[in-house]
């Protein structure tokens, strides 16, 4: 599990200093200041593989590029170490080892992560995914596309997975009906609302061209095989699948090495909110959580989480833990980014967290909305109205605007309303 993580020279700020939470990291902020660069760093730190490209390094500079990392073990105590250079020769990051920049061998590798005792899972934004179980395969991480996820992954003529479509088609009939269960109870966890459920059908035939049986979901609406729900519905299918796969195979992977499963899962998880509606938005990442700790009780988790939601926040507001769970946000200040912790203060609702400090927007209403209140307000000031827009000048022009911009009942109307008769009548 991550405790600490300190970047120099990589990325788009000359220097990132990370102390994580054990439980919840949400990273907010603007697009491109490095939020998925920050949950690569972490999956390369956590597993020794890049899913991609690595990370880009700043050229020209005094200092060496350079990843150094703590991780402790499910007690909490610190019992590792990382550090990696960028080395300019080859383009190639390497693991430093007494104070020397080598490369290290798979075997080493394996040695330095076997102190890394998590299952590791990052869900990209692209609707990839990425596992690692120190298990299974000890130097290598599993990559799915979208493709592969949902119909097997293969390497060197070994089937490393056999997809969402298979494995639901066969843990469904199977007489042991475990994996399924707990797939089926991650699901219903992962459901918007009461009113929106979700449960497993019977399979089906859905191509002539195709002779899978299909499995199908209940909907309140009708029967629809996953192949044909929506991109969100996909994501969420998707997501449980791989929480389940990943340790259904984790334990059994155990019993074959006779070895104990691991106590910790570390989740990645950009931009959460990716094609999901309002009303999943509010639930999703209390309903992960849940979910991850339904695979067992004890398990430990962490998740980094990157969002643009101010519902994702929201949502939160009676599970966030002060002890366990931080709120980061990036920012640019001129031409400089940073990365802050800010302390957690419910906002209330959507609205304010929109005007608060994460999102750092004045009103939560559209631009043209915003300057005409501004303009409003500039004028029950006295201010000199000289400095606004020709349309913007006057209480009549300000009033036409407003009624153009703002519903009727905005509460913003009472307060122009009744100083404008003031003004006028006086």
């Amino acid at each position: 599990m991550l405790k600490e993580l300190h970047l120099q020279q990589v990325g788009p700020s000359d220097h990132f200093n990370v102390e994580f939470g054990s439980r919840l990291n949400i990273f907010t902020g603007d697009n491109g200041l490095g939020k998925s660069f920050l949950l690569d760093i972490t999956w390369w730190v956590l597993t020794n593989n890049w899913v991609e490209q690595a990370a880009y390094v700043q050229q020209g500079r005094d200092k060496h590029p350079q990843i150094t990392a703590l991780v402790n073990n499910v007690q909490g105590e610190i019992n590792s170490e990382y550090q990696s250079l960028f080395d300019f020769s080859s383009q190639q990051w390497r693991n430093l080892r007494s104070s020397s920049v080598e490369e290290i061998s798979p075997t080493e590798r394996e040695q330095n992560h076997q102190a890394v005792s998590s299952v590791v899972i990052y869900v990209r934004v692209d609707g990839g995914f990425s596992v690692y179980d120190p298990v299974r395969k000890r130097d290598h991480a599993y990559n799915f596309t979208s493709s592969s996820l949902w119909n097997g992954l293969k390497s060197n003529d070994k089937v490393l997975c056999n997809g969402l479509i298979q494995d639901w088609v066969t843990w469904q009939n199977q007489p042991n009906k475990y994996p399924f269960q707990l797939f089926s109870s991650v699901i219903k966890k992962l459901a918007p609302h009461p009113d929106e459920w979700i449960s497993m059908g019977e399979t089906t035939r859905v191509s002539v061209e195709d002779v899978r049986e299909i499995p199908t979901i209940n909907l309140p609406y009708g029967s629809v095989s996953v192949t044909q729900v929506s991109a969100g519905m996909k994501r969420i299918l998707g997501l449980a699948y791989l929480l389940v796969w990943t340790w259904y195979e984790h334990t059994l992977a155990s019993e074959l090495r006779q070895q104990e499963p691991v106590k910790q899962i570390v989740l990645l998880i950009d931009e959460i909110e990716s094609h999901l509606h309002p009303s999943w938005q509010r639930i999703i990442l209390p309903a992960i959580l849940t979910g991850v700790t339904s695979l067992q009780t004890s398990i430990q988790v962490q998740a980094l989480v990157t969002t643009h939601s101010p519902l994702i926040l929201a949502s939160l507001e009676p599970n966030f833990e002060q002890e366990e769970d931080r709120l980061f946000l990036f920012k640019l200040e001129e031409r400089k980014v940073t990365l802050e912790e800010v302390p957690w203060s419910k906002q209330g609702d959507t609205v304010g967290w929109l005007t608060s400090e994460i999102f750092g927007l004045k009103q939560a209403r559209s631009q043209e909305a915003e300057i005409a209140i501004e303009a409003a307000e500039a004028w029950m000031r006295n201010d000199d109205m000289g400095v606004w827009n020709e349309n913007l000048r006057t209480q009549a022009q300000i009033h036409q605007e407003l009624q153009r911009v703002l519903p009727g009942h905005d509460p913003f109307w009472p307060r122009w309303i009744v100083t404008s008769e003031k003004r006028t009548s006086g």
